[in-house]
């Protein structure tokens, strides 16, 4: 599967924004799954990654990367129908370089270009009791800020009850292994696939409604 990319000039607003940060490829892993759940849907998913923060603050990041996915924008964020927002886990919360990006989209929150627009979390770690849940709450808090409705994973899906590995009600995860070499389970990628469905259905709906 590979996820539609549109262009960042857009003013569509019928696309979900999969938003992620990734320094092994796990987490990466995992935005590709929930966005192959949201084409299912018959939705746009736009695949978009944060640079990673420069040790040196002198140092100037390129606008575009050398490789992989796009940089995220203001306007890819702005006119998004919906969000799924990952992060792997460091020390039990978001990395800096998504913090980063977050702390700098005042003007959208100023604007209220985020009200009422769906969101769900997901997250990877190397370890089974690495901060999984901790990580999605703290992903959560700047999206409730801007008036965001989180999205969750049911118990409806029923992978969610046997998993052993990755795989919680607040968002898909992944265990990945300290050498970041454990595959995606079954479970896992199932639960991932399925949070991609729920976030562009209610972007769907939700896109619809008309807010007094």
């Amino acid at each position: 599967m590979t996820a539609q990319t549109v262009s960042s000039t857009s003013n569509s607003s019928n696309y979900v924004l999969v938003l992620y940060y990734s320094q092994h490829g796990t987490t990466k892993e995992l935005a590709y799954a929930i966005a192959q759940g949201i084409e299912d849907t018959g939705m746009i998913a736009r695949i978009r990654t944060v640079p990673t923060i420069a040790t040196e603050t002198t140092e100037i990041k390129p606008v575009i990367p050398d490789e992989g996915d796009l940089y995220c924008t203001m306007a890819d964020l702005k006119n998004c129908a919906g969000l799924a927002l990952g992060s792997p886990t460091h020390f039990g919360n978001m990395a800096g370089a998504m913090k980063h990006f977050w702390d700098n989209t005042v003007t959208l929150w100023l604007a209220g270009n985020l009200q009422n627009k769906p969101a769900c979390v997901f997250t990877s770690t190397g370890s089974m009791h690495g901060g999984q849940e901790t990580t999605l709450f703290t992903m959560m808090i700047p999206l409730l800020h801007h008036g965001m409705m989180i999205v969750g994973l049911p118990y409806a899906n029923p992978e969610l009850g046997r998993t052993n590995r990755g795989g919680t009600p607040y968002g898909a995860t992944h265990v990945s292994g300290t050498a970041h070499d454990h595959p995606m389970s079954q479970d896992e990628r199932a639960l991932a696939v399925a949070q991609g469905k729920r976030i562009a259905q209610a972007a769907k709906a939700l896109s619809q409604t008309k807010w007094s």
